[in-house]
């Protein structure tokens, strides 16, 4: 059977491009996609090519900001290490300068003045006249009292013959036992009237002798509150006025308030320097010469007492000196700035730094040299002692150390 196509149907072949090779053979030639599919693959490539990049960048993004916040929350120290050894070991106090000796001068007799015959500034020596009282009134009584003893005297020489002869005529039997006993008892009592009479006599001696005030030691005057013709109450009912004030500045004497922390270095005998504001350049050898031998409960520290010698007047009592003890050192103690305690209701402590971890150690302190103290115990040089830490500081806390540096010597 043969199948023939109608005459009104045409055919269209379609054209295809045919290579043809050197050799003569001939290759059909792929048909070209079309333009508009390369372009959207492209643009979707694209596409996801910038979504990946943005999700990639994001996401670096907040890795890189977690880390910076861990790192952020993490704080930053300044540490110090302690010196080894207290590097001074000396204490420096203030002391007061007062005289070796201070006495007001009083007068024991009442009257008015004569004279006087040192003013203030005035060096004296011990038993130097320093002015004279009038006394008319205690005058009269001595006179009267020298009398007195004379009468008594008499009376009682009078008793003893009569006493004598008494007993001489006892025994002729020319008086009687009685008459002789009356005359011993007068004799007796004569004798004692006497002895009263010499003593009220040697005390208004004693007064009068008062009239003359002496200086009852070297000094110098410091103090003179009377002039001629000012009259003197030697306590008669009212209170007795000073006169004079000696001092005596030969040797000065330091007295210093010693902590208690520093009490067992003071040794008596020991060879202090003191220095004084009006002498910045020049330094005084003192000598530890006493303690009170007690810590004052209110203050905690022990009174000492430094003597200077001033032979040549040129330090003035009531000055304010420094002065400056040598002390023992003491083995494996170290100093770390005052800025570095924790006072903590456990005890003090201290904050360090090992291994980017914060400890709170406690530690024991000697002495204290206003902007540093001296550790006894609790740290070691190589520590790393934190500076200025905060008062929330807990132990176990990771920080980490912006400096370390050491300590200063104080």
């Amino acid at each position: 059977m043969r199948y023939e196509e109608p005459d009104d149907v045409t055919h269209e072949i379609p054209r295809v491009l045919v290579l043809r090779t050197p050799d003569g053979d001939e290759t059909p030639a792929k048909p070209r996609p079309k333009m508009g599919v390369l372009v959207a693959a492209g643009a979707i490539v694209l596409l996801g090519i910038g979504i990946y990049t943005g999700i990639r960048d994001r996401v670096d993004a907040e890795t890189a900001l977690a880390s910076e916040t861990r790192e952020t929350a993490v704080p930053f120290v300044d540490v110090v290490r302690p010196l080894g050894e207290a590097p001074d070991q000396q204490l420096l106090l203030p002391g007061q300068t007062v005289a070796f000796s201070d006495a007001p001068i009083y007068a024991r007799t009442s009257g008015y003045v004569k004279r006087w015959t040192a003013d203030i500034g005035a060096h004296v020596k011990q038993g130097d006249l320093l002015a004279q009282i009038e006394a008319p009134e205690l005058d009269q009584q001595l006179r009267q009292a020298r009398a007195d003893l004379a009468t008594a005297q008499a009376n009682a020489k009078l008793a003893g013959i009569t006493a004598q002869r008494a007993e001489n005529l006892l025994r002729s039997q020319s008086v009687s036992m009685q008459e002789r006993d009356n005359a011993a008892s007068a004799s007796i009592a004569g004798q004692s009237i006497v002895v009263s009479r010499q003593a009220d006599v040697e005390r208004l001696e004693q007064l009068q002798s008062y009239e003359n005030v002496f200086a009852p030691f070297d000094g110098v005057i410091t103090v003179r509150n009377t002039d001629v013709g000012h009259l003197i109450n030697a306590g008669a009912g009212a209170p007795a006025a000073e006169l004079f004030h000696l001092t005596a500045i030969k040797v000065l004497r330091v007295y210093v308030a010693v902590p208690e922390t520093d009490s067992p270095a003071m040794r008596i005998g020991a060879t202090p320097i003191v220095t004084f504001d009006e002498y910045p350049s020049e330094k005084f050898p003192g000598v530890l010469v006493r303690t009170d031998n007690a810590i004052n409960p209110a203050s905690r520290t022990l009174r000492v007492e430094v003597d200077v010698d001033n032979a040549d007047g040129k330090l003035l009592p009531g000055s304010y000196a420094y002065v400056r003890f040598a002390l023992p050192g003491k083995a494996r103690s170290v100093t770390v700035p005052s800025n570095t305690l924790l006072f903590r209701s456990e005890g003090l402590r201290v904050g360090i730094v090992r291994d980017g971890i914060a400890e709170l150690v406690p530690i024991t302190i000697g002495r204290d040299y206003g902007d540093k103290v001296e550790v006894l115990s609790g740290l070691g040089p190589d520590d790393q002692v934190i500076l200025n830490p905060s008062d929330s500081l807990i132990g176990g806390t990771t920080v980490r150390v912006a400096a370390a540096r050491p300590a200063t010597k104080p």
